[in-house]
């Protein structure tokens, strides 16, 4: 077993007994004879220095409305500069926190757009877009994604054709979620200048960003970092729930390069979202969370090298390409039979649980996706159980 491997330390070293007591959405959902591999939590321990932190909360009873956000922005300000080289708040840049991101997006979708506007997705993609869409009565413009069976790109051109055809915002997924893609630099750029050219505003959900791999070519490029375009079109969110594990902690950031850029219509009232205890989490992850950090990682990057031994052991005609981000691996299962929907074939025949590929929107169908963001011995069980729905 490699350093990196999950072992006494580690912050993967957890058991299924173990996991089975959480009261989390992922486990506590699920039938007690289910393995969840579905929904965006790791199974990870909690950084050192976040536990102290909510430790000093409780011994304080500091459980009031969230505070002033002030050390949020200054230790998310920190650390986008010391690991992106990107400062959010240099000249007249602007720091908002919130409950999380999808009020963020909603939020702000609400605040800029009228009902039967369209707004643009690159799919497959994460599926909690479309019901935050249609639930404002606006209308998903559909621009899939390029070549997915080699980890994916965006399509500038049809990116091009949704704007020149009125559409009024770009929900962008960076890094993409299910498909682990960093998008580069220069495609960044050009959805900006395409966005500034047909006067639309592009919303950058950049939530997975601190999880690119450390083996990755491609590193991660904020999208208010790439050019002045971006600058004027953007408003980029992020929060540490993905990478610190800390979803239930109700935190998030949004961004704008200058303050006046904020859509006047947004609430005033967003900052009571957020949760106290999210902002100690979140001040003590961005400061004293990066070396735990850094582990997780490492460990990710192994176990998406690890899964693909895995499948063609036990499931050969599934097709997966390594993401370079964030613990989740989208599999194509159209060769096994399994329908549209695969994922039920798997819950149904083998009692594990992944999320449904057509939820992800056109090119989900015959897909699924699973959460690699576990032990080894976890993930390597949740590849038998879905084997054994071939079985039977």
């Amino acid at each position: 077993m490699s350093a990196a491997s999950t072992g006494p330390g580690s912050p993967f070293d957890v058991t299924l007994e173990e996991m089975r007591l959480h009261r989390s959405a992922k486990w506590s959902r699920v039938k007690a004879d289910v393995l969840p591999a579905w929904t965006a939590e790791m199974d990870v321990r909690t950084a050192p220095a976040i536990a102290e932190a909510l430790h000093t909360a409780v011994d304080r009873s500091d459980f009031g409305y969230a505070g002033h956000p002030k050390p949020v922005v200054d230790a998310f300000a920190g650390f986008a500069r010391d690991v992106w080289d990107w400062d959010p708040v240099a000249g007249t840049g602007s720091v908002r926190v919130m409950g999380d991101v999808g009020v963020g997006v909603q939020e702000i979708l609400r605040a800029v757009t009228s009902p039967g506007d369209r707004v643009m997705l690159n799919p497959p993609v994460y599926l909690s877009f479309y019901p935050w869409i249609t639930g404002l009565g606006l209308v998903p413009d559909d621009v899939p994604m390029l070549d997915q069976d080699r980890g994916g790109r965006l399509d500038l051109e049809g990116i091009e054709r949704s704007l020149a055809g009125g559409t009024r915002v770009v929900l962008l997924c960076s890094p993409h979620n299910p498909l682990g893609m960093v998008t580069p630099r220069e495609d960044l750029a050009a959805v900006a200048h395409l966005a500034r050219a047909h006067g639309a505003l592009v919303i950058a959900d950049e939530i997975h960003a601190p999880l690119v791999h450390p083996g990755s070519e491609r590193q991660f490029v904020p999208f208010l970092a790439v050019s002045d375009a971006a600058r004027e079109v953007g408003i980029a969110l992020h929060s540490p729930s993905k990478a610190w594990n800390l979803a239930g902690l109700k935190l998030a950031v949004g961004v704008v390069a200058d303050r006046s850029r904020w859509p006047a219509a947004m609430t005033g009232g967003l900052d009571w979202g957020a949760g106290i205890l999210g902002q100690y989490a979140a001040v003590a992850a961005y400061t004293g969370g990066r070396e735990w950090l850094d582990v997780v990682r490492r460990e990710i990057e192994e176990r998406a090298a690890q899964l693909q031994p895995l499948l063609a052991e036990h499931l050969p005609g599934v097709r997966y390409h390594r993401p370079s981000a964030s613990y989740l691996a989208w599999l194509d299962c159209r060769e096994l039979g399994l329908g549209d929907d695969p994922a039920q074939a798997f819950l149904e025949r083998g009692r594990v649980l992944l999320s449904p590929g057509p939820a992800f929107g056109p090119g989900g169908t015959g897909f699924a996706r699973l959460n690699i963001g576990t032990s080894q011995e976890l993930m390597t069980e949740a590849v038998r159980r879905m084997a054994s729905a071939l079985d039977r």
